[in-house]
Formats: structure tokens, sequence, C-alpha cells
């Protein structure tokens, strides 16, 4: 269920902002640069590190450059609501958090650990973000998050002269994709590098056919637990999955070779020195692992199609994305409730934007910000895409049950895809794990 559904602003709405603001006509107002926030130190904490912390580093240094405040980030790991836990029991607590999961924001207002956005900064997401990220950015009638980083789940990659060879092109159905890899698979190579090692993987394979299939309502039933996993529609899906899990001719490596490799092991079985399979599906950071680790080009060598549309559904847009909060125990909240304000404007996206590795909800961000076509038509995807996006599903669930490896919804289809003979008794494990997590 979604926690609440807000009416987008509609005709012109002024906004003045403390330190920019959106002009009735898309343009950026500039903010005075009148340096207010000279003397303050604002730190956020965040899972990003590498080249995705330099790029957010930039953000941060523009924020500075506009305000007189100073800024600190602290990584957090992979574990942010432990890390932020001990912070804020130490009295050390950030001033802002970049919250990857939808249910670790939940966590952290059900704690009353939030601040609720300004009337500023509300207005700002209002008028900038589709009604869906404003729902998964608010907790009991309260808005505490702005998703200023996502990610489109709804993306698969493949080397265009695979597909070339094979003599197909990219399809936008799911059954046109599995006989295009089954063409590609007769050319010589597997069609797809499957990341079974990696159990998340596999739950974004599930949600994108689940959410085509079953549609969004469904969707948010079963994210909230409102549906039991044992529904037919669970089913059906797992029972789509298992079409291409269990043909050897689709998966590289089989079942067996699937389950030994990792996420970035199945992008190199696609684009790396020795391919062994022309497609990996995942999401739109697949880009930065075949540029940065083995020299594609995007949108030359490296390609995508969107994630077709799976029997008489429309094609899914599946997202995630890092929500900024302000939490009330950090030594300089008022600061940091003003970086929030800045970050909810499309001046703070678009230094991103230019650096890649980077896809923003905000639509009132010029798509030419971005630095190449590919990720362009990315980000219109997503920004289109409207109030029909949903929210990784995975991330919406209890961590026991949707983010926990070895444990939960990551190994029960992981043995899905050991053996996907029998759907209903994985939708039986699902729901039985399900119903515990989200009672616990």
């Amino acid at each position: 269920m979604m926690r609440r559904r807000t009416t987008l602003l509609t005709g012109c709405t002024a906004l003045v902002l403390a330190l920019g603001a959106t002009a009735c006509g898309g343009g950026t107002v500039e903010a005075g640069g009148d340096k207010s926030l000279d003397g303050s130190t604002v730190t956020v904490a965040g899972v990003w590190s590498g080249a995705e912390q330099e790029n957010f580093q930039k953000v941060l240094d523009a924020f500075s450059e506009k305000t007189g405040a100073r800024t600190e980030f602290v990584a957090t790991g992979d574990n942010v609501s432990t890390v932020v836990g001990s912070k804020i029991e130490g009295g050390n607590a950030p001033d802002v958090v970049m919250v990857p999961q939808v249910g670790v924001l939940e966590q952290f207002a059900e704690a009353g650990w939030l601040e609720p956005l300004s009337d500023t900064a509300r207005e700002s997401i209002e008028a900038n973000y589709a009604g869906v990220w404003q729902d998964y950015g608010t907790v009991d009638d309260t808005l505490y998050g702005l998703y200023f980083k996502a990610a489109h789940k709804s993306t698969v990659w493949y080397d265009p002269d695979a597909l070339a060879q094979a003599g197909v092109r990219p399809p936008t159905t799911y059954e046109e994709m599995l006989d295009a890899g089954r063409a590609v698979s007769d050319s010589g190579l597997a069609a797809f590098a499957v990341a079974g090692q990696d159990g998340w993987t596999l739950t974004d394979w599930f949600e994108n056919v689940y959410l085509s299939q079953a549609g969004p309502e469904k969707y948010d039933a079963l994210a909230a637990h409102d549906l039991a996993w044992t529904d037919a529609g669970v089913v059906d899906a797992l029972t789509t999955l298992g079409e291409l899990f269990q043909d050897d001719r689709l998966v590289a490596g089989g079942q067996k070779g699937a389950l030994t490799t990792d996420f970035p092991g199945s992008v190199e079985k696609v684009f790396g020195p020795a391919p062994d399979a022309a497609m990996v599906y995942e999401g739109d950071f697949v880009a930065g692992v075949a540029k940065d680790q083995f020299g594609r080009t995007i949108g030359d060598d490296a390609d995508f199609f969107p994630f077709p549309a799976v029997g008489d559904g429309p094609a899914p847009v599946v997202s995630g994305g890092d929500a900024a909060v302000v939490l009330k125990d950090g030594a300089n909240s008022e600061a940091g409730m003003a970086l929030i304000e800045y970050l909810a404007g499309p001046e703070a996206a678009a230094v991103w934007a230019a650096e890649g590795g980077f896809l923003s909800p905000n639509k009132r961000l010029d798509l030419a910000a971005y630095a190449d076509d590919v990720t362009r038509a990315i980000a219109e995807s997503l920004v289109e895409a409207g109030d029909t996006v949903r929210f990784d599903m995975s991330d919406q669930a209890p961590a026991a049950f949707g983010g926990t490896k070895g444990a939960g919804e990551w190994k029960i289809l992981q043995d899905f895809l050991r053996d996907p003979s029998d759907p209903e008794a994985t939708a039986a494990a699902l729901e039985a794990a399900a119903a515990k997590a989200y009672q616990d």
C-alpha cells in the first residue's frame, strides 16, 4: 500500500527558495550566493564510495560555494541503519543521511530520528517530482525524504555486435527477448549472464516480471505484504522467470554457472575481454562497470533496451534510489535542512548529471545536463514513467526478508534458480519467510 498520494501542484507555482528557485518556464533562478551559512558545517552520511562519493562531493562543493557552509562526508558502508544508530547513541549524529532503502527511511522515522522536511523543501519536491517519489519519502502523512539520486532497474544491456551477428534486434516483448536469446545461442554465445551469486539481482528479475504481469496495484500490495506471496500472480511470475532460468541455452554456464557469478562478473561475461554472453540484465549502473572496468563506449559497443513487456502487461519501470533525510540529533540540522532544499532543485542534480553515473527523478532537470545520449534516454524514461514507477520491492521489505545475504528472498530465489521446477513451493517458502519478517 502506498503511504499517501500527494496531489501535484499545477500551473505556475512560485517557489521562493532559500538557495535558489525554479522559474515558471522551467529555467533556474540563481540563488544570491550570500554565504548565509558561513561558519556552519554540515555532516552527510551515506553508502557512496569511489567515483560516486567523488561526484557527490562536487555537489556538496557547489552547495558550499553558494552558502559558505563547510561539508563533511562520512561513508557508512552498506549497513546504514546500524552505523547511524550507533552515531546517534554516541552523541555524534550526522546532520543529513542519504538513505538507500524505503524500509530504512521508515525505520528512522518510526524511531523518531527524523525532522519533517521544511515547507520550502516540500513545495520544491511537490513541484519537481512525480507523486510516487513523494510517497516513498513519506511516513504517516509526513514528508521526511528527498529522493536525490535514482536508479533505473528496468534496463537490459547488450553487446550490439553479438545481437547483429545473431541477426536479431533489441526485443520489445519478453517472448521476443527469449527468442532473441535462443538465436544468440545458436550463433555461439549464451544469451544472458545471470548474477545468481548475488541474491539481490534475482529479486530485481522477479520484480520486473511481476510488475509487468500483475500490475502496479498488486505490486504495491505485495510490497506491503497486504497480499500473500502464495497469490497466483506470484506463481505466474515465478513460472515465467523459470522459463529462462532452466534453459541452458539462455544462461551462461547454466544454473550452476549463474549461481557462481556475482554482479561484476555478470557484466564481465558480456563486456569483458573474453565474452561468454550477449546480454546482462540489471540497472543503469551496468554502464559504469562496462565503461570504467572494461573500456566499453556506451551507445557504441555497449547499449541497452528497456526491460520488455511480459504477456499483455505494460513494460515495467522498477527503480531504486537514495533519499536525503535530516536527523533531529545532528549538531547543525538547520544547515542540513538548507542542504536538502538545495538538493531538491535542478541545479544540484545538474552538477552530478554532468559527471555521469547519475539519474535524477527531478522532472525540472534539463536532459541536456546528462553527459551522453544513452544516460539521457534512460533518465527520460524514468521521468516520463511518472507515477507508474515502482520502487525496488525488496528495498521496501524488512531487511530479514528482502536484504540479507543467505536468507529470506535472496536465498529462496537462489534456490529457485538452482531448481525452478516447482514455482508453487517457492511461493510458499517466500510467504513463510515474509510472514516471519513482517511480524518481527
